[in-house]
């Protein structure tokens, strides 16, 4: 019996401490697949969409159609962030999803009023934006960067004070909203503004009390800072400009070392930063747009007339438009797939918004196209996004 005893003590303690492993075993167990679910919880949380990779979430949200982003960018901040992103229209690109939408700022009839305004690409049927933030500005400058608009600086009277901005505002065509952004250095307008290689610049107009400017200034969007750059040789306002293979050309309006309009073209190098001169330009340009690398532009002299300048051999190329009546009554100049779009500045029934297609065949470059704004077009920019 003794021996019996031992022995059943003997079995009884490794038998316990086996028990006690194996219930520490599954605590462990239990804790570690606790820790993996918390933690995959933790990954789908954090994912654009759950159960999927981001390259390929993001590929998805890429596809749906442009008129469903201001919904989308309601769904959550990830979406949103996505959405308004430049790597968003990188995606939509290589997904062959971009869309153009045409813009326009018109004016009622009464020259009161202004309001940006799309035009629906497929039943070119125009819907309004939300009012622009700020006061009412002449002498702005417009550009796009990455399927943004940029309204920058201009001109302001309130309560009879007038004065010079520096405000910029930022329309995202993909939520449908304005923000605002940082102040440039100086406030200016009539000045040339333009996109080169993903940043913009402006230069030149007019300052605070009329000052005539040559100072330039870039803007980054991924710091949101304006710089200033290499000022140009003498001042110049009322031009404009254009991003030609990585080059600033700035370009018409006037300067204060010549009399009359200048035909001066001012081109800056971002790698050099500098400045050099080109003699071969145009003079008083009421509208000019970019077109596969050419400059469109009309000349107030010549308005049945286009300029075409080739960058490539610095060479101008007359062609003239096709309409009859006042060589008075101007334009302003769209671009929609590929094709140059001529709003007339007149009310006039007889004149119709014309359509320049530069690949078309010899004899039907000129057609008529129904896109039309609802007021006077001051102004029209394409969006792809």
């Amino acid at each position: 019996m003794p021996g019996f005893v031992v022995r059943k003590k003997r079995f009884s303690e490794p038998n316990m401490c086996f028990t006690n492993l194996v219930n520490q075993d599954k605590l462990t167990r239990s804790q570690s697949d606790h820790c993996i679910t918390s933690e995959a919880q933790h990954k789908d949380d954090s994912s654009i969409l759950p159960g999927l990779p981001d390259d390929v979430a993001k590929l998805c949200l890429a596809l749906v159609p442009r008129s469903n982003f201001p919904a989308m960018g309601g769904v959550c901040k990830k979406w949103r962030l996505f959405i308004q992103s430049k790597e968003f229209i990188f995606v939509r690109k290589l997904a062959g999803m971009l869309e153009e939408w045409l813009y326009f700022l018109t004016m009622d009839s009464e020259g009161k009023e202004t309001c940006w305004e799309v035009v629906d690409c497929l039943s070119h049927k125009c819907r309004s934006l939300p009012p622009m933030p700020g006061p009412l500005k002449v002498g702005f400058g417009v550009v796009v960067l990455n399927g943004k608009l940029l309204v920058m600086a201009g001109y302001s009277a309130i309560k009879g004070t007038s004065f010079a901005s520096a405000e910029v505002y930022q329309y995202d065509s993909c939520l449908n909203s304005w923000s605002t952004l940082s102040n440039m250095n100086t406030a200016r307008y009539d000045f040339a503004c333009a996109e080169v290689n993903g940043l913009v610049y402006a230069v030149g107009g007019h300052g605070v009390n009329g000052v005539s400017l040559s100072s330039a200034e870039v803007y980054d969007p991924d710091t949101n800072k304006w710089t200033l750059i290499e000022s140009l040789r003498r001042p110049r306002w009322g031009c404009f400009a254009c991003g030609f293979e990585g080059k600033l050309y700035v370009m018409g309006g006037r300067s204060s070392f010549t009399i009359g309009n200048s035909k001066c073209v001012d081109v800056y190098n971002p790698e050099g930063h500098s400045w050099c001169e080109m003699k071969n330009g145009c003079v008083m340009v009421t509208a000019h747009a970019v077109l596969e690398e050419k400059l469109f532009c009309m000349e107030w002299k010549n308005q049945r007339k286009l300029a075409i300048f080739c960058p490539k051999d610095n060479s101008w190329e007359m062609v003239p438009v096709p309409l009859t009546g006042s060589s008075n009554i101007g334009f302003r100049f769209g671009i929609l797939d590929g094709k140059l779009l001529l709003f007339s500045l007149e009310a006039e029934p007889a004149y119709q918004t014309l359509l320049y297609d530069p690949n078309a065949a010899v004899g039907s470059e000129w057609q008529i196209s129904d896109i039309r704004p609802s007021g006077l077009c001051l102004c029209s920019v394409t969006i792809k996004a």
